[in-house]
């Protein structure tokens, strides 16, 4: 896998190593086949094209975010699971999220929701950023805003290809996962502001590229990262790239923007 830039004729882009770049001219049948399963596929976000209303801002989560963003998730990825095995599985990522969200040393991640309330800079806050608890500030607010989306970006590269002969961690690229939008919030913009968040966020910690997977069982979805800017990424005919371990039957579609920086 070649590691220099390659120069994208079909795009007029660069991309920064040796992902070959499908033709953009997706054909219906490729979005027909492009499930709903899945903890990285990214894919709730199909329906987000109106402006979002003025009342739902993307910050940082918080401590005081948990649950509800357990709830967003849950919510969006296992909409078919019911009481009491909902709520079980609720308890699980919420625990997940608290003690699980270790990563590697200098890497990053962010949790990112959408909030309807007040803006950061209005809030009351209490507390320490010097109280850490998996990854979220110790800050509560006493405006408390209702998750209406829930996005996660970090530069662990989980699921980019690794460099070399000794598979080392690909740099530079951020990649996006578990973006879920509440079904009363959709079509309302929000998936997009989510996501212009994420990308200034993978800017300021230097990214020149950032990626995600997305299910290809949901058109809509890739739709919107297409008109976002991302360019679905051919994987080469056998290799081995890591994909969201997802249920079986779950094919994924790689698609990649490069970051002005």
């Amino acid at each position: 896998m070649a590691v220099g830039g390659t120069t994208c004729l079909n795009l007029g882009i660069k991309i920064p190593f040796g992902f070959p770049v499908s033709n953009f001219k997706a054909s219906p049948k490729s979005f027909s086949s492009l499930s709903t399963s899945g903890l990285c596929r990214a894919s709730q976000v199909a329906e987000l094209f109106p402006t979002v209303s003025p009342e739902v801002y993307v910050r940082k989560a918080r401590l005081e975010d948990c649950w509800e963003v357990a709830e967003t998730h849950c919510s969006s990825f296992f909409p078919e699971y019911s009481f009491p095995l909902d709520f079980v599985l609720r308890i699980d990522r919420l625990i997940a999220m608290l003690f699980g969200f270790s990563i590697p040393n200098g890497c990053q991640r962010n949790c990112l929701v959408a909030v309807v309330g007040s803006r950061d800079e209005e809030a009351c806050l209490l507390g320490t950023e010097e109280l850490k608890l998996g990854g979220f500030d110790g800050r509560l607010s006493l405006n408390k805003g209702y998750v209406t989306g829930i996005l996660t970006v970090d530069t662990v590269a989980d699921f980019l290809p690794r460099k070399g002969p000794l598979r080392q961690r690909r740099k530079g690229i951020a990649y996006i996962s578990n973006v879920a939008v509440r079904r009363r919030y959709r079509r309302k913009g929000i998936a997009k502001k989510l996501i212009m968040k994420a990308e200034a966020q993978a800017r300021s910690w230097g990214c020149r590229a950032i990626a995600l997977h997305c299910d290809t069982s949901n058109p809509g979805a890739t739709k919107l990262y297409i008109g976002q800017g991302f360019r679905i990424i051919k994987v080469p005919e056998g290799a081995n790239w890591p994909q969201p371990k997802t249920s079986p039957n779950v094919e994924f579609v790689f698609l990649m923007k490069l970051l002005d920086v």
